[in-house]
Parts: structure tokens; sequence; C-alpha cells
């Protein structure tokens, strides 16, 4: 049976730098192959610290990512813009760590722990050390690069819900409302729940000998 190709075609005009998701992926949906490649570069990054802190391992959130961005392709011709892409896109790597988290017997958290020392492979780093700093201080950089493997290692310890929250918030900047999308509970809920998981981490920040504070959004601690 033949491959059938699609014959590529602009949506809307010129697509550029404030092309928004949702238009990059209806013109990818028309055959724009650059389309989809603007949203790769744009997200995989903030997928792939999602993926990773939910699954606590990093191969397998490599795996994860890349069936994600495989899903996207072949829904394609479903999607429909009734909602942000990013909706969309969360909703498809979630859907398939649960799938990968039913598949194995246990979770690898030391993951996310601080390299063992002399360690000096680049996948024993703890992802949040390479994470940006836009826009911080030299001062705040530093205080924060101390803080990031602690942040790690309590984060680790918050129930799966809360863990989940605290990452799309945090770490791929998703609003609560889209948030409560995509995890099919209510805005109040994923509200609750980012609460208790700042409380836990404060509790597990102040036991690791941190004197400090976390903002509604926990941005004093990671920038």
């Amino acid at each position: 049976m033949g491959r059938v190709r699609v014959a590529p075609r602009r949506v809307g005009g010129v697509l550029g730098p404030e092309t928004s998701d949702e238009r990059l992926m209806l013109a990818f949906q028309a055959g724009d192959a650059r389309a989809f490649e603007a949203l790769v570069r744009k997200h995989r990054t903030p997928v792939f610290n999602f993926i990773f802190r939910f699954t606590g391992h990093r191969a397998r959130a490599e795996d994860v990512l890349q069936e994600t961005w495989l899903k996207v392709v072949r829904s394609a011709g479903d999607y429909t813009p009734k909602a942000k892409f990013t909706t969309w896109l969360y909703t498809i790597a979630r859907n398939l760590c649960v799938d990968s988290a039913r598949k194995e017997s246990y979770r690898q958290a030391s993951s996310l722990e601080a390299p063992a020392p002399g360690a000096e492979r680049d996948e024993s780093r703890p992802l949040g050390e390479g994470l940006p700093d836009a826009g911080a201080s030299p001062e705040r950089g530093a205080y924060n690069a101390r803080l990031r493997p602690m942040l790690e290692r309590a984060l680790a310890t918050l129930p799966d819900e809360q863990r989940e929250v605290f990452t799309l918030r945090e770490y791929s900047g998703i609003p609560f409302k889209d948030i409560a999308e995509v995890t099919g509970v209510s805005e109040n809920t994923v509200k609750s729940r980012m609460r208790y998981a700042l409380d836990g981490l404060r509790r597990r920040l102040a036991e690791m000998g941190v004197d400090g504070d976390l903002a509604e959004d926990g941005r004093t601690v990671v920038g």
C-alpha cells in the first residue's frame, strides 16, 4: 500500500517567530514540516522536564518524549484548536507517562538526586542544574544553584499528584486552568495540590537546613 503524500501549503500566510502554537499545528496539519520543527524546538525542553520528573528516570523520559512527539504526528489530523496546543500536548505526554508507570514495577527516584562525588557524566547531573535563570542577578543565580539539588530531592518525596501540578506550573509555566484540563480535575483541586506541594517542599527543605520561602508559584527557590 503506497504512502499518502500531503502537499505542503501555508495556513494564514508566512509563519514566523510570533506565530502561535495553534497556527503552527494547523500549518503542520496542512503539510508544513517546518511548523512541526518549530513546535519541537519551542516545547521539547519543558515537556522533557515534565516527563522526567513524572517518571523519575532519564532513559524512560527520553522514550516517553519520543512517543509524545510521535503521537502528535499521528494525531495531527484529529487536532482542532478548541483548546490551547499546550493543553493538548501535555495531555498526550501525561497519558503516556501514566502508561509507562503502569508498565514499571518501581520508579527510579535516584535519577533526581545529586550526583555522587567525582561523578562527571552529564546524565548524573540533576536536571534542575541545567534550567536557565532568565533575568536573575549573579547573587540570585548562585543562591538558586545551591538550592536546586535540594529542591529536586524534596520534589521527589511529594505525592505524584502534587509533584505533577508543581512541575507543570513551575517548570513548564502552564496556567492552573490548563493544568486542570490536562489532569482532569477542577481548577480548585489543582490549586489545592499546589498549596500542599509548596507546604511539603517547605517542610522538606527546612529539614535539609534551608532557611527560605517559596512563593505561590515556587519561583522564589528556582528563579
